[in-house]
């Protein structure tokens, strides 16, 4: 029986399985990239959903997802009004990384820190990239492990489903 579920979680995070909940974002106080601190219960954008990324400087699929989305994002902002917020969950000795990879590669996202990982387990995640679309109050709806090119796409969808 051990084998068969480990198998199947397998499977799950392999093939970047997606997640439907309905659950309110945990208190987690986390900080910005210029250091501001932000309760993560408190995350929104004014009525409107938004998204939440959960990266790493080190993570390559984790950098193509914010890369591919950073490409379509203004368009996405203009027809939706949507929201992202990048949390880095990079260790304290390598958040000096951040800020850096942010601003090579131009991503516009609200930008947040969380160096011990309390948020993403707070979320119960194990891997990342690990994405979460919340709607306008704040409510999970929709969550994604892994990336593979082209699921952005999903996201939006899933956002326009919200605005309807």
């Amino acid at each position: 029986m051990k084998t068969i579920f480990r198998y199947c979680m397998l499977l799950v995070l392999a093939t970047g399985w997606t997640l439907t909940a309905n659950a309110q974002l945990p208190s987690v106080t986390l900080k910005t990239i210029d250091g501001k601190a932000v309760r993560t219960d408190t995350l929104s954008n004014n009525g409107r959903p938004f998204i939440i990324d959960f990266f790493a400087t080190w993570c390559k699929p984790c950098n193509r997802e914010l890369d591919a989305i950073s490409e379509v994002y203004e368009e996405w902002q203009s027809e939706t009004g949507v929201k992202i917020f990048a949390v880095s969950i990079d260790q304290a000795q390598n958040i000096h990384k951040v800020k850096p990879l942010v601003d090579s590669s131009g991503w516009e996202y609200d930008v947040l820190l969380d160096p011990n990982s309390e948020f993403r387990q707070a979320l119960g995640a194990q891997m990342i990239p690990y994405v979460i679309v919340c709607d306008a109050a704040g409510n999970i709806v929709y969550r994604h492990y892994g990336y593979t090119d082209g699921a952005e796409t999903e996201l939006i969808e899933k956002v326009r489903e919200l605005i309807k």
